[in-house]
């Protein structure tokens, strides 16, 4: 029986000539040459204006023959012209998919994926786009787009740099990307002085003055980040980016009033809010007691992220990882497993891990002020080893079964390779500084990992910031990220991920053996000495009371806590639910036991 439904991609050729398509039966290219008359039918339409008829023949040419990479191209830019994303997004895939060498069709899709946030499936293209044309200057720059976005800032400098290298003369809007990533590096000063070499060059790109005043916004100097924000706003006149970052200034100078103005949608509807607007407009109306509104706020943000293509909760792929991750590490296998040796002749690593808005951000800002301890940031490095693994030990097996192989002789030194990875990488990374003997590793969730990071580093000190689960929960929704299989999406997903990361976090903690000390978020704020003095205990370094006034540490804390963490300690964020629990209502039983087990109480 022929298939005659149309694909819910809406691309508008059937779904056997589209997404559901078979590779295996497509002609030669050149046996469907004789339809090219089609294609050119097609772009004289589209010249001539009539979008509806150039839609046809390309999708009668695909109909014909689904493999013609011309074909699919064309009616990508058509779907991608009117707006229809999914349709466009599937269709680049496959030409991506029939012709891995074709460089703009992976240019386009690694944009794509960029600018939704799938970093690590952009990552894949952007590598193959430096396969393709190792000095084309535009590979090199998607290398540097990727990479810095994915924390891994020393390696997209590179990519930057060899952009400069192979452009004739300075390049502006290179410039300022390289800015931008040297300022994620917390090398301020340096980022600035290419800011000003950028706009030397070429003064009214929006982007650049965005990116600047962003820099400016982080590094406390408002006053300058404002006068860059007029400079794009007369540019860019009521453009979201800009207003959004005015709103942040003005919010971080206390003149709340001003920007919750900015973010006003009129009724007339001639302003509708992205998701980061309406999540920060959130958070505005929270500082000023308006939790009602505020909660609206946060969930229209969330709505229409969800309408403009982010990417839902990936329950099943979490909840199958969990239960892989609970059934490997068990006591019983790792008393028959090896654990790496410890290394003496570099840096070593201090896991501060914790969901997403537990208080780790903090921490690390507390302990990197300490002359002795380096602060390494969101380092992907662990999840990396859980990618790399099956390839590096030989092992037909995913993460965590490929560990399985050090029972083999040959792979009994495996874990040693794997450590060095690591060490390696964060070696590169530009995080160590003089006199520093450790460095901390605060990606979020890696507790998820901690039967690995006890293999690979069993004396590591691993500190586990923990913060009332209603907070926590309350606390992503007010943000977008992206950690956690996409959990922040909906209120709904954030708890029943915390509590599947809370399960197995009890379940390491009954079966591996590691260096472990649970930190509450709430102690730190009620008693911040006695609370940093048993942490650096804790780690083994002495104390210094600098540690104290962790709001002087000059270094950018490249998470959504980076403004928080430049304040002295304060107390507002502690059992901040409490005004919102009748929002919070569909997630109060889900929550119940990990609030009890945890210590915590639900009060009014």
């Amino acid at each position: 029986m022929v298939d005659l439904a149309p694909c819910p991609c809406g691309s508008g050729l059937r779904r056997v000539r589209c997404c559901a398509l078979d590779f295996a039966t497509l002609s030669p290219p050149e046996a469907t040459e004789i339809l090219a008359p089609l294609l050119a039918q097609a772009e004289a339409a589209l010249a001539g204006g009539d979008e509806a008829v150039a839609g046809d023949r390309a999708r009668h040419l695909l109909e014909l023959a689904p493999g013609r990479e011309d074909a699919l191209l064309f009616l990508y830019r058509l779907c991608q012209r009117q707006g229809r994303d999914e349709a466009a997004e599937a269709l680049i895939r496959r030409v991506v998919a029939l012709n891995p060498n074709q460089f703009w069709a992976t240019n386009e899709l690694t944009l794509l994926l960029l600018g939704r946030g799938q970093l690590a499936e952009a990552e894949i293209h952007a590598r193959n786009a430096v396969r393709i044309a190792p000095q084309n200057a535009q590979a090199h720059n998607l290398m540097g787009l990727v990479l810095t976005e994915a924390n891994r800032p020393l390696i997209g400098e590179y990519h930057y740099r060899k952009v400069l290298e192979l452009a004739a003369g300075e390049e502006p809007v290179t410039l300022a990307n390289l800015a931008w990533n040297l300022k994620t590096q917390g090398r301020i000063a340096e980022a600035r002085g290419l800011y000003e070499r950028s706009m030397a060059l070429k003064p009214d790109v929006p982007q650049t003055l965005l990116g600047y005043a962003k820099m400016e916004e982080a590094d406390r100097n408002f006053a300058r980040a404002l006068e860059l924000l007029d400079q794009a706003a007369a540019l860019l006149p009521g453009d979201p980016s800009v207003q959004l970052t005015r709103a942040t200034v003005l919010a971080r100078l206390k003149r709340r009033p001003e920007a919750l103005a900015i973010l006003h949608e009129p009724e007339d509807g001639r302003l509708r809010l992205g998701p980061a607007e309406m999540s920060e407009k959130g958070r505005l109306l929270d500082q000023m007691g308006r939790y009602d509104e505020a909660f609206a706020c946060f969930v229209t943000g969330k709505r229409r992220a969800l309408e403009l293509g982010a990417r839902p909760y990936m329950a099943e792929a979490a909840v199958d990882l969990a239960a892989r991750l609970a059934g490997f590490f068990t006591a019983r296998r790792l008393q028959t497993l090896p654990v790496a040796e410890p290394r003496a002749d570099m840096p070593q690593p201090v896991f501060i891990v914790g969901f997403p808005r537990s208080g780790t951000t903090l921490i690390e800002q507390t302990l990197s002020v300490h002359p002795r301890i380096a602060a390494g940031d969101e380092l992907p490095y662990i999840s990396d080893i859980t990618q790399i693994m099956p390839r590096l030990l030989a092992s037909p097996l995913l993460y965590p079964e490929a560990l399985a192989e050090l029972w083999m002789g040959d792979q009994r030194d495996g874990l040693n390779e794997l450590r060095d990875y690591y060490l390696n990488r964060a070696a590169k990374s530009g995080i160590f500084k003089p006199g520093a003997d450790v460095f901390t590793d605060k990606m979020p969730l890696n507790e998820t990992h901690l039967g690995l990071i006890s293999m690979l580093f069993p004396r590591a000190p691993i500190i586990h910031v923990i913060r009332h689960p209603l907070d926590v929960v309350l606390s992503v929704y007010a943000n977008h990220l992206t950690h956690g299989f996409f959990c922040a999406a909906q209120l709904e997903s954030i708890a029943a991920h915390y509590n599947l990361v809370a399960a197995l976090v009890e379940h390491y903690r009954q079966n591996v053996s590691m260096r472990y000390l649970p930190v509450r978020y709430e102690d730190v704020v009620t008693d911040q000495e006695a609370s940093v003095r048993r942490i650096l205990d804790f780690i083994g370094v002495e104390f210094d009371p600098r540690c104290l006034s962790f709001e002087q540490n000059t270094r950018y804390a490249r998470t959504a806590s980076y403004a928080q963490v430049a304040e002295k300690l304060y107390d507002r964020s502690r059992y901040r639910y409490k005004p919102y629990l009748k929002h919070l209502a569909p997630v109060l039983e889900p929550l119940r036991p990990a609030i009890a087990r945890l210590g915590y109480t639900i009060e009014e």
